[in-house]
């Protein structure tokens, strides 16, 4: 009986542990912010909700600072973001070659051109508002397309859409629409004539030069 006793006791004290373990996760959840597990059209209404207010009350992201953009970009985009992914994607069927090295500076740079790219937008927002319309995406769906128009200002609304993918640590947007043409797909065509002619450093190179062209122009 004795033994019986100290064989159990373990097991005892590992259920306690357990049942503690639980404790503090339930609570850890509740805890949690209460954007943690939106749903993505929710998600990409308040990070452009987030977006539109800060460069309304920042006169530096009017003026097209490309620093505090690049700040803005950091903080309050690239968070909701698979970057990796869609760098990937615009590289393409290369992205296999790439060392990780070249892969990092891929990133790096295809970031810099997009921000430096589409930051004239920011310094345009005034009044406008993003309208998110209803959500089309089967139950259990684990990659969706939230469309949404830009309305306000001068001008026919303006048609931006979100690709996410739904991830452990939330649904992260991996390409952009705006007015009908796909991010990726724009940037894949010209990424594979590079590659083609110069390889995947050829890439980096004319991405670089690119942007420190762009640099020099602001």
């Amino acid at each position: 009986m004795a033994s019986s006793a100290t064989a159990a006791a373990p097991t005892r004290r590992q259920w306690l542990a357990a049942a503690a373990l639980a404790s503090v996760a339930a609570a850890l959840v509740r805890s949690a912010p209460a954007h943690a597990m939106e749903a993505p059209d929710a998600l990409i209404q308040r990070v452009a909700g987030e977006v539109f207010e800060t460069v309304r009350n920042d006169p530096a992201l009017r003026q097209g600072d490309i620093a505090r953009i690049i700040e803005l970009v950091d903080t309050k985009i690239m968070p909701h973001a698979d970057f990796e992914r869609m760098t990937a994607a615009a590289v393409g069927r290369f992205w296999r070659q790439a060392t990780p090295e070249q892969r990092q500076r891929l990133q790096a740079e295809f970031k810099i051109l997009l921000v430096r790219t589409y930051s004239g937008a920011l310094t345009q927002i005034r009044d406008q508002t993003l309208v998110v319309r209803a959500l089309r995406a089967a139950p259990g769906a684990t990659e969706v397309v939230v469309r949404t128009e830009i309305r306000g200002g001068r001008g026919d609304p303006i048609q931006l859409d979100y690709r996410l993918e739904q991830t452990p640590a939330g649904w992260k947007v991996y390409d952009v629409n705006v007015m009908g043409v796909w991010l990726v797909e724009t940037y894949r065509t010209q990424f594979a004539q590079e590659i083609s002619a110069k390889g995947i450093d050829g890439l980096i190179a004319a991405l670089s030069e690119r942007n420190r062209s762009n640099a020099q122009r602001n």
